[in-house]
């Protein structure tokens, strides 16, 4: 995102007084454009159907289409809009359904408003964000599945390797840059290209995957963002 560019933002609730209360806290930074606010599931993906969202934050629980069924409706339709979840529950199985689904990761309605502005802007430059008390939980709901034969990892480079097993903890790219002492551009370019390699959409989903595939424990996990 471009210091002129500004992410279009959706809000799916079905608390008006909380989609109210949203639409002043976000409106409130210059990065931030609200561009609609809707009271379920069916009208958020109505919305996307219309007009150009960068980023959907969607509640889980509303009457008629639920976020889940949202969310996947709407990325089916619109892959390039990014979907965060905003819950009242640290994590269960609804979100991690919407995670399933595929958002770009979940927070807590009880988020500070500039930890949700900056989330909003992670995930609409491909982030993912995951509320940090909730990370290791979230690997806790992730099933063991049957494990491939040989490497994994075999697609990637020795460097990609060493960008994934950060990006499997949860490490941002400023924080992977330091860690393997690198610029941030470089950075991108290489967790594109693991992504891409592995075919897996977010950094959300790298996790997930690591865990599945026995390349993490939920200990080694630092939280999205960090």
């Amino acid at each position: 995102m471009t210091e002129r560019e500004t992410v279009s933002v959706l809000l799916a609730d079905d608390q008006e007084l909380l989609r109210d209360a949203l639409a002043t806290v976000l409106e409130a930074d210059a990065r931030l454009n609200v561009v609609g606010a809707v009271a379920d599931g069916r009208e958020a993906i109505d919305y996307v159907r219309g007009h150009r969202v960068d980023v959907v934050l969607m509640d889980i629980r509303m009457p008629g289409t639920d976020g889940i069924a949202a969310t996947a409706e709407v990325l089916r339709f619109r892959p390039t809009t990014r979907v965060l979840i905003l819950t009242t529950f640290d994590l269960d199985q609804y979100v991690f359904a919407a995670i399933r689904a595929g958002a770009s990761g979940f927070l807590t309605k009880d988020t500070r408003p500039a930890e949700l502005a900056d989330a909003i802007c992670r995930v609409a430059d491909g982030d993912a964000a995951v509320s940090p008390r909730a990370a290791s939980s979230l690997l806790q709901h992730v099933r063991q599945q049957v494990m491939p034969e040989g490497d994994p990892l075999s697609k990637l480079s020795p460097r990609e390797r060493e960008v994934f097993d950060l990006l499997a903890r949860g490490a941002s790219n400023s924080a992977i840059g330091r860690e393997l002492f690198l610029s941030e551009n470089t950075i991108k370019t290489h967790v594109k290209a693991v992504l891409a390699r592995l075919g897996l959409p977010d950094r959300i989903q790298v996790v997930i995957w690591a865990y599945e595939n026995g390349l993490i424990r939920p200990g080694d996990h630092r939280g999205a963002g960090g």
